[in-house]
């Protein structure tokens, strides 16, 4: 059966998954970029770039393993972009430029209506506001039996985490401390509940820990 899957979800020490004041010059919020560092050199993440070569090793075995076997990813609209509200004239199209690397179908989460974009690279961003469950389906659709990615932001994560439908979930453990921003792990009034820790090992940048869910819920 087809999964519902987060990685590289990267946290700080204090448990923060994004800065504050996400906005156009900090779009992970102020010193949210620190928390990814780990997963720039690697090998996955440079070819997602268009550049050969990269690091290997573990970090990069992490971050492989979460482009494998992905049909359709969800994100919620933090993680598309800055703006709030309506749509206004529709010309955001996501952070990644004119070809995003995601390269299949994206189910965005959003209050306000909007049409879907393609763009260059095999990408369609889909705008869902009808709900979690129904992105969720859709994205399951989409993917023609292929996993489905979860993407953040926290907030997103976190409804997923309510509902007890993400399968599997991959956060590296970053060795800096931000002291305000998103915490994954708030507000979740017992979302955790179920899962398990079942890979926790370090490389010298991050601590890999990956969860599994134990009691089924679809």
């Amino acid at each position: 059966m087809p999964k519902l899957r987060v990685h590289s979800v990267a946290l700080s020490l204090d448990g923060y998954a994004a800065g504050p004041d996400q906005d156009l010059d900090n779009p992970l919020g102020v010193g949210g970029l620190q928390l990814h560092e780990w997963v720039y050199p690697t090998r996955t993440f440079q070819r997602m770039g268009g550049v050969e070569g990269g690091e290997e090793g573990l970090d990069n075995d992490f971050a492989a393993r979460g482009e494998a076997g992905i049909g359709a990813t969800i994100m919620g609209r933090n993680m598309f972009g800055p703006i709030r509200g309506e749509w206004g004239d529709d010309s955001w199209t996501g952070w990644w430029g004119d070809n995003p690397p995601f390269h299949h179908p994206v189910f965005v989460l959003t209050h306000h209506p909007r049409a879907s974009i393609t763009v260059q690279g095999g990408t369609t961003f889909h705008f869902v506001n009808d709900g979690i469950h129904a992105a969720l389906e859709r994205a399951f659709d989409a993917a023609g039996g292929d996993d489905v990615r979860l993407g953040g932001g926290v907030a997103t994560i976190q409804q997923y985490l309510r509902a007890g439908l993400i399968d599997e979930m991959h956060l590296a453990i970053v060795p800096v401390l931000l002291g305000s921003g998103e915490r994954l792990f708030d507000h979740l009034d017992g979302g955790p509940v179920g899962y398990e820790c079942v890979e926790f090992v370090s490389s010298p940048s991050v601590l890999h820990a990956r969860f599994a869910r134990t009691v089924p819920n679809r």
